[in-house]
């Protein structure tokens, strides 16, 4: 089952995708905004060309667990995504992955503007990798439900 992931911001989107076992998140891509039709359809290309069967995007709970300012934001792309490409999409709990993204950058030695067009995607991928490592657990809430 492939799955994409996503990081969405206000300048990018990061996106990543997961092995056909569902083990294993990759990297893919950083979206850069523009319109939202764009990046809709930008999306929807992406999850069409790696026959996706969900969606995980980041949803950035506060550290005690609360809804943030952007989880608004994500919730509304959230709603346009499964409406636009027909697919479930599950919010999943973001916190610390932009900041664990950019340690492990910052670990590789990356300079400032190649992180800045990395974090993203990392940022993605490492959203997804805690979906799929819960998922192998058989510990996952029901689909609706944000983690």
């Amino acid at each position: 089952m492939r799955i994409l992931g996503l990081d969405y911001g206000r300048k990018r989107i990061g996106v990543a995708i997961c092995d056909e076992m569902g083990v294993v998140a990759r990297s893919l891509v950083a979206i850069e905004r523009k319109t939202i039709e764009k990046d809709m359809a930008e999306i929807e290309r992406l999850a069409r060309e790696y026959d996706v069967e969900k969606i995980v995007i980041g949803y950035p709970l506060t550290l005690d667990g609360k809804e943030g300012i952007q989880c608004k934001r994500v919730s509304k792309f959230s709603e346009m995504i499964e409406e636009r490409l027909s697919l479930p999409v599950i919010k999943w709990d973001e916190s610390l992955s932009t900041k664990e993204a950019e340690d492990i950058l910052i670990e590789a030695d990356m300079g400032r503007k190649k992180r800045r067009k990395s974090v993203d995607k990392l940022a993605a991928a490492i959203i997804l990798q805690r979906y799929l490592d819960r998922m192998k657990t058989g510990r996952l809430p029901d689909d609706s439900e944000t983690n």
